[in-house]
């Protein structure tokens, strides 16, 4: 049997799903998207990937990240259950190994992480307003009647980019609007929207960091050629953007899985198979002090596996 780690980055837009070898080459890469329902999106991403797998491949451990990490970990087993920070940064240096900048821009937030030596030494996210994210540029996209695939294409086309405000998605559309209605054509108002996003992006979430070279572009957001050039213009430096970009949290975790289990032997993991079991997620308000945390039960079938939310710690488990 081939011994192989599985990595999982739930995130409110996508799950994705990276299965690696032993020296982290990638068998199996998917991404679904999540639809507010992680659950199933976990279990649909581990009946995928199963699927793709030659039979001889072995899961020797399984890692998690992401904004649901902590639900994917309880329901697949994880071996090691970390952050998107840490995840990101460990699947740069993977594609990148000299990296010293990461733009991570996903679907509903965006990241900058700073590294140093191969250490990271500072980060800031974005998860308050959307402006700049991919699930923006959807939006837009479909507003215009421009299949997404398509838009970083036509930003390039642009000749004329047009001063759209983009430090907030209300303003940034309300903008394009009127200036569809002064008459500016497409291709320069889309352009200047991948301007502003990149703008906003380094006023923001990169104010005050130092953008050193190499830097790596990732998320589902690298993907748009209109942003890449953009962010090449703003800062003068190659925009290097490697090749599984769009799953790169899921990577991070699979390379962090197989690190944690060379020290640690055995897993955790459940096996493919619990894909198939029922899974049901309560919550109740801890009434033991002023806090009251609110405490998410995760069961099977009936049965308990897994409880998180207390701040003191007094009802969280994993399970065994």
């Amino acid at each position: 049997m081939q011994p192989c780690y599985l990595g999982i980055d739930v995130g409110s837009v996508s799950t994705n799903v990276v299965v690696i070898s032993a020296t982290g080459e990638i068998l199996s890469s998917l991404y679904l998207r999540t639809h507010g329902q992680p659950i199933q999106a976990v279990k649909e991403g581990l009946r995928q990937t199963m699927a793709a797998l030659p039979g001889d491949v072995e899961i020797a451990g399984a890692g998690t990240t992401g904004s649901g990490r902590t639900l994917a970990g309880a329901i697949i087993g994880a071996d090691i259950i970390k952050n998107e920070i840490t995840a990101h940064a460990v699947a740069s240096r993977q594609e990148v190994p000299d990296v010293q900048t990461i733009l991570e821009i996903g679907g509903q937030d965006s990241k900058i992480i700073i590294l140093r030596q191969g250490v990271v030494t500072d980060f800031a996210m974005n998860t308050v307003c959307a402006a700049g994210t991919g699930s923006f540029l959807d939006q837009q996209a479909a507003r215009l009647g421009i299949p997404i695939e398509h838009f970083g294409d036509l930003a390039l086309k642009s000749r004329n980019p047009v001063r759209i405000a983009g430090r907030c998605t209300v303003f940034a559309e309300s903008d394009m609007i009127h200036k569809q209605q002064m008459g500016h054509n497409t291709e320069d108002i889309i352009g200047g929207l991948c301007e502003a996003l990149v703008r906003n992006y380094l006023n923001n979430v990169a104010k005050g960091k130092e953008i050193l070279p190499p830097i790596v572009f990732q998320g589902g957001v690298a993907a748009n050629a209109g942003i890449r050039a953009a962010f090449a213009r703003a800062l003068g430096q190659e925009i290097i953007v490697p090749r599984h970009f769009a799953v790169m949290g899921a990577l991070g975790a699979a390379l962090l899985a197989r690190d944690y289990v060379a020290k640690h032997p055995g897993t955790r993991f459940k096996g493919f198979e619990v894909s198939e079991e029922d899974y049901q997620a309560r919550s109740f308000i801890c009434q033991g002090c002023s806090n009251l945390c609110e405490i998410v039960n995760i069961e099977a079938d009936g049965q308990l596996i897994a409880r998180w939310g207390s701040r003191c710690g007094k009802w969280d488990t994993l399970g065994e």
